[in-house]
């Protein structure tokens, strides 16, 4: 008897929790998502510093530091493994049935904007509506000389074509940008005659909104140019505002900004979703 309980652990010993290395699914699994997600922040991290140096028209690219910082500190949640043995098996479960479906939404959206990145209407339209975009004191913004120049295409093949340019005057811009877009249309060549101006609107609503009261939205065959990743949202809007008659004219825009203007896109078709805008 002595024997044996000479080989008993005292009992203070046992109190420390052991944890003994798993090699299983599980723990792969953790790490190999912990990585993912580590990486993925760090390459959002960098890409906002690239749009930074590069210059962007608007404070949006920020969200890619954040992004970028969840990410991060979600990888090295999902690297610690006692923190997630101590979550409860439900938490876990919803929180990955939340993560599927948030991507599921994500590619559903970005998929129907994808579907006008090459739209080219029929030639003989009424109106061409060209979106507003920032206007510098250099002249267009690099997304709105995109524009500008695509809608020239249109309206020099389809000379008896009416031109709306739209958009209103920016805390940052030196004159509305229908103003600066007027005197762009004209250096191109395109008849002052032809050009209508609206000069109030501050978004893509308005932009559609207001372009209305300049024609017959039943009747007139109407062509709105934006850029390609711009013109899901920008249809919609506007047979939603009673255009009967419209299509879309897709401008090409910068390839690497494709990321950031994508993920603006989904918040922007979003928001008019929920706004009852689409």
């Amino acid at each position: 008897m002595r024997k044996n309980e000479d080989r008993l652990i005292p009992r203070e010993k046992t109190s420390r929790i052991i944890y003994l290395e798993r090699r299983g699914r599980e723990k792969k699994g953790y790490v190999l998502w912990g990585l993912c997600f580590g990486l993925l922040g760090i390459i959002c991290i960098l890409y906002c510093v690239a749009i930074a140096i590069g210059g962007a028209g608007t404070s949006f690219f920020l969200i890619w530091a954040v992004l970028g910082a969840f990410f991060v500190l979600l990888g090295l949640l999902l690297s610690r493994r006692s923190l997630m043995e101590r979550l409860p098996a439900w938490f876990k479960g919803m929180a990955l049935g939340l993560f599927f479906f948030a991507v599921l939404v994500f590619g559903a959206v970005e998929g129907l904007i994808l579907s006008q990145y090459h739209a080219v209407p029929e030639p003989g339209a009424d109106y061409v509506i060209i979106l507003g975009a920032q206007w510098k004191a250099t002249g267009p913004s690099e997304v709105l000389r995109r524009r500008l120049d695509k809608a020239i295409e249109y309206l020099q093949a389809n000379p008896d074509t009416k031109v709306i340019v739209s958009g209103g005057q920016g805390t940052n811009e030196p004159v509305a940008e229908a103003v600066g877009m007027q005197e762009y249309l004209v250096n191109a060549g395109i008849s002052d005659t032809r050009i209508l101006v609206e000069a109030h609107s501050t978004n893509t609503y308005e932009n559609l909104v207001f372009s209305r009261g300049l024609l017959d939205p039943g009747k007139d065959r109407v062509v709105v140019v934006t850029n390609n990743f711009h013109l899901f949202r920008a249809v919609k809007i506007a047979a939603r505002q009673g255009y009967e008659n419209v299509e879309g004219l897709a401008a090409s825009s910068v390839i690497w900004m494709a990321p950031n203007n994508l993920l603006r896109e989904f918040l922007g078709v979003l928001k008019d979703f929920l706004a009852g805008n689409l």
